[in-house]
């Protein structure tokens, strides 16, 4: 009987693991004692509660995973208001000014990830993850 050689994981389930590890690093590395403040509108929320809400879409992959596209945000925010963008924005460019500007003009970059950066991103972050637990 031959054996199976194991599969290796497709790119959508690389995607999918890495969206699902960087939520986890985001908003933990946002949170205080396991509460999140929504950068948009300022509630607090348990960590399991609050999203990992994205500046510019996720369908942009040149910053689907830069860090500095993506803050804790409540879900009334990220899904019911679409993110709101305009004050996601204010508040990048209170951080820094002009990174809007920055993120927007990288998300108009055309990027593709292989599955060798796919798991070289995910190693990354599950590092960065149980430096932070």
């Amino acid at each position: 009987m031959r054996q199976k050689k194991p599969q290796k994981p497709t790119k959508g389930k690389l995607v999918k693991k890495l969206d699902s590890i960087f939520s986890k690093y985001i908003r933990l590395k946002h949170s205080k004692n396991g509460i999140c403040t929504c950068y948009t509108c300022g509630r607090k929320y348990e960590i399991k509660k609050i999203h990992a809400g994205h500046f510019m879409s996720r369908r942009h992959y040149s910053t689907r995973w830069d860090e500095d596209n993506v803050r804790p945000q409540c879900y009334f925010c990220n899904i019911g208001n679409q993110g709101k963008q305009y004050e996601f924005a204010l508040g990048l460019n209170k951080e820094e000014e002009g990174k809007a500007d920055q993120l927007l003009n990288k998300s108009r970059e055309l990027v593709k990830f292989n599955t060798g950066d796919l798991e070289d991103l995910i190693a990354k972050y599950q590092e960065l993850l149980k430096s932070l637990e």
